[in-house]
């Protein structure tokens, strides 16, 4: 069978996966009751509740006796690890670039990863129907940054395509429109090159990406380099180290639509899945037993950002969580390790690691999994990595795109400089303004927030690691103080209600605090201990029932990237399965000062 491979990829909400949904619906004959769900590729809970891929996934779809296997990517700069491993599964790929927002930061970062494979690209305009579109500009800015990013004559000879992804609709001419996606299917049997299949040399195959079933143990995912495979061979596991294990393939799998399909062989040039090898991990290859041949090991970027992890130490510890120990916490994060190449684990002390990886996001994504699956651990601030270069202490730097309405970006610009950044671009875009900053890493932490609220929830951010820079001096970018809980026991509207002019409140009347939890933000630089436990003193002259009128501020509920973004190195963020506090590192309010 003749195959093509391909990537989708683009900046975060340029619409890769609904892409995707289209090009399956159109080429899937579903039996009856079958369907495909709107972003079909978004299969774990926490993509579907966000709106976001994490994982980098594979389908399949068939088009005139062709398979054609589909790699749905990430667009988030924190996942960037899962695009660098499967860009070398595949031959080429679809640059989606959203027809109003033009190339973004992470379009750059994942174009750069394409190019330097030698992948040729097809450049996708989405999103057309936009109001605001502007497509014959942005293939124009597709195309300097192409050259801005060293492309060579053949890969600036790219093929452009219009597309309307939500309604299923992609064409070469925007005067012709079609109803269809047929244009880009013959677009990519066209252009993208055909996979070297040598099927008769040895077996060879790199892993690039893990999975688990429940009956089958560890799935290992893969693009076949060269060979064929039968079901029930025996196949040498190449380690890293050198070393290799024989071992047995129980099952091969191919996909197609959304699902696995059992098969009896693969051959070279297929995305496929193989059960039986359980000590793969990824960036090892696949051999032939008399014949065994090591691939390069995939290499991803360093990770820029790391947290302090350890067991929940908090008076309330063990309460509503199922995974407590220090052990389970180990256990838990040298899982991780496998399957999440672009992250690195230290364990410093028995009960304390650090835990590297991309970004806030990238870790908070951790996080949010280990608590859903019941471990309770607290974590501390994020710090960026700083290496020595040539003597010199660097800190990471990040390539920053705002876009903003005109009427803010004057004062955006003016908080962003005292952060250190400095402004290389500034464009007018109608109404709006975009303005480009290089800027620390560091500086960006609980920026988010304050950018929201500074744009009233109109402007657009985003930023992608832009290489190290000498350190920027001493940066302060959190001006308020904590109020802090002195008492243990249970908060009452009452002390709530008399301390509200002192700061805004993360937590309701009725909540369970205990010493040294952080209950609200003081409107002051300095910390403040408080009494939220103190209820009102009754007498014949106090009745209860003038509480009636006690009016509360509705608390800040804070999520765990506001949560990770809000703390000070002299706190710590404690997660449960249930809850999420904040905690200074010293409880006791005697030892702290």
């Amino acid at each position: 069978m003749e195959y093509r491979n391909i990537a989708i990829i683009a900046h975060v909400d340029h619409g890769k996966t609904t892409l995707v949904d289209g090009l399956l619906k159109q080429t899937l004959e579903l039996k009856h009751g079958e369907e495909i769900a709107e972003r079909a590729m978004d299969s774990n809970d926490l993509e579907r509740e966000r709106g976001i891929t994490i994982l980098a996934k594979n389908t399949a779809v068939e088009y005139k006796g062709i398979k054609i296997n589909i790699v749905d990517t990430p667009g988030h700069a924190d996942f960037g690890g899962e695009v660098e491993r499967v860009l070398g599964m595949v031959d080429g790929c679809l640059l989606l670039v959203d027809a109003a927002e033009g190339p973004m930061p992470q379009t750059r970062f994942v174009l750069r990863k394409a190019l330097e494979l030698g992948l040729k690209p097809i450049v996708v305009i989405n999103k057309i129907d936009r109001g605001d579109a502007r497509p014959e500009e942005v293939v124009d800015l597709t195309f300097d940054l192409m050259a801005e990013l060293g492309a060579t004559e053949d890969q600036l000879d790219f093929p452009v395509l219009y597309a309307i992804a939500r309604e299923g609709k992609a064409f070469k001419d925007l005067n012709n429109p079609q109803e269809d996606f047929h244009e880009l299917f013959d677009m990519v049997l066209e252009y993208i090159p055909q996979p070297a299949t040598d099927l008769d040399a040895p077996f060879q195959m790199l892993v690039t990406n893990l999975d688990y079933n429940e009956y089958l143990g560890r799935i290992v995912l893969g693009k076949i380099q060269r060979g064929k495979l039968k079901k029930g061979e025996f196949v040498q596991l190449m380690h890293k180290d050198g070393t290799m294990t024989k071992t047995r393939v129980v099952q091969p799998f191919t996909h197609m639509g959304l699902k696995r399909i059992e098969v009896d062989e693969v051959y070279a040039g297929d995305i496929v899945a193989l059960a039986g090898i359980e000590e793969a991990q990824i960036g090892e290859t696949i051999a032939d037993l008399a014949d065994p041949e090591a691939l390069p090991i995939i290499t991803v970027d360093e990770p820029t950002v790391s947290m302090l992890f350890q067991p929940n130490t908090s008076p309330f510890a063990g309460k509503d969580g199922k995974y407590v120990t220090s052990r389970h916490l180990n256990d838990r994060l040298k899982r991780e390790v496998m399957t999440n190449v672009s992250l690195r684990v230290e364990e410093i002390r028995p009960d304390e690691f650090i835990v590297s990886g991309r970004g806030e996001l990238h870790l908070s994504i951790l996080l949010e999994t280990m608590r859903r699956e019941g471990y309770e651990v607290q974590v501390g601030s994020p710090q960026v990595i700083i290496r020595e270069v040539d003597g010199v202490k660097c800190e990471p730097l990040e390539h920053l795109v705002i876009d903003v309405p005109e009427q803010h970006s004057s004062k955006l610009i003016g908080v962003l400089s005292e952060r250190k950044g400095q402004m290389v671009n500034m464009e007018p875009q109608g109404t709006r303004t975009r303005v480009e900053f290089k800027i620390p890493s560091r500086a960006l932490f609980g920026f988010r927030t304050q950018f929201l609220s500074m744009t009233q929830g109109e402007g657009i951010m985003s930023h992608v690691f832009d290489g190290y820079a000498p350190w920027a001096g001493e940066l302060k970018t959190r001006q308020n103080g904590s109020l802090v809980s002195m008492e243990d026991g249970t908060a009452f509207a009452y002390s709530i209600w008399k301390l509200q002019d002192r700061g805004s409140f993360f937590i309701d009347a009725g909540a369970e605090v205990y010493v040294g939890m952080i209950v609200g933000e003081n409107a002051r630089e300095q910390d403040m201990n408080v009494n939220v436990c103190k209820n009102k003193k009754l007498t014949n002259v106090r009745s209860s029932g003038a509480d009636d009128a006690l009016t509360l501020i509705p608390p800040k509920k804070l999520s765990l990237e506001d949560a990770l973004e809000y703390i000070s190195d002299d706190e710590l963020v404690e997660l449960t399965p249930h809850n999420i506090r904040l905690r200074k590192k010293v409880l006791n309010p005697s030892l702290r000062k």
